[in-house]
């Protein structure tokens, strides 16, 4: 296994421009979960990003919460002002794995690692993620809801490496965040859902229902018109308007938009209690 070990950013972009097969490594909490799926890539060198002490810190700025690359989970649910102006994102961090797996994850590779039952992206995007590319070319920043092109698939560049994730500061109610598995904690979603207001523009963001992890439209819109579904049954429509749950070896589409469908009715969006879960 060949290693790049660069000791600051400029370093890091030139060596992934020198090397763009490298693989980014932040927490490496997935590397060898998908070890036997990824043979093609094994001969390629891994670019750790842990000697890179820009990429670390996180802070509130005046108009945004600003995530680093290797910022951990760890790192926000260990922050009380921002586990608290962000609660979405310390409920995803509280369930995302162990301690072990909270201290080492980072939210930038969440986003890379690009499950689509990805809790850390469900939170991130529903507070309208904005992820910050760089290489040493160029800058670029695409919002977290339009940085997925397909399963797995991302807006990335093999030249270009995740520095910065930027979340704005609005006045929010009406948060809540439910995942769905076969146990309470340190498994995969079976159905993940993050909701919040921010005055009368709703965010619904839903996992494991898809390729990726998808902002729901339409059950936006029906939010934001105010007139909620009468029952459980008037949610699915709209559920299969945004999304395309399949059969797989966690779950079936049925079951899987029943739950949706049951969580959103049982949600503070429908007049019960806005509580993030």
């Amino acid at each position: 296994m060949r290693m790049l070990l660069p000791r600051c950013l400029d370093e890091a972009l030139a060596l992934l421009a020198a090397h763009p097969d490298a693989m980014p490594v932040a927490g490496g909490t997935d590397l060898f979960v998908r070890w036997p799926e990824r043979l093609d890539r094994h001969g390629r060198p891994l670019l750790d990003l842990s000697g890179v002490p820009e990429l670390r810190p996180h802070a509130l700025q005046p108009d945004a919460l600003v995530l680093g690359a290797t910022t951990t989970y760890w790192d926000v649910l260990m922050d009380p002002v921002v586990a608290v102006e962000f609660p979405l994102l310390a409920a995803a961090a509280r369930q995302v794995g162990a301690v072990q797996i909270q201290t080492r994850g980072t939210w930038a590779g969440n986003i890379a690692n690009a499950s689509p039952a990805a809790d850390g992206v469900l939170a991130m995007m529903a507070y309208d993620a904005v992820v910050e590319l760089r290489s040493d070319r160029e800058r670029a920043e695409v919002p977290l809801a339009e940085f997925y092109v397909g399963y797995r698939q991302t807006r990335c560049q093999p030249d270009q490496l995740i520095t910065r994730i930027r979340l704005p500061r609005r006045p929010r109610d009406c948060q809540r965040f439910e995942k769905v598995g076969s146990r309470r904690a340190q498994t995969i979603s079976k159905v993940g859902l993050a909701i919040c207001r921010v005055g009368e523009e709703w965010r619904v963001v839903v996992n494991s229902m898809a390729p990726t992890v998808r902002r729901c439209q339409s059950l936006e819109h029906a939010l934001a018109s105010g007139s909620p579904s009468a029952s459980v049954a008037d949610w699915l429509p709209l559920i299969r308007t945004d999304l395309a749950p399949i059969d797989d070896l966690r779950s079936t589409r049925h079951y899987r938009e029943q739950v949706l469908a049951r969580l959103l009715h049982a949600s503070g969006a429908t007049g019960g209690e806005p509580l993030v879960s």
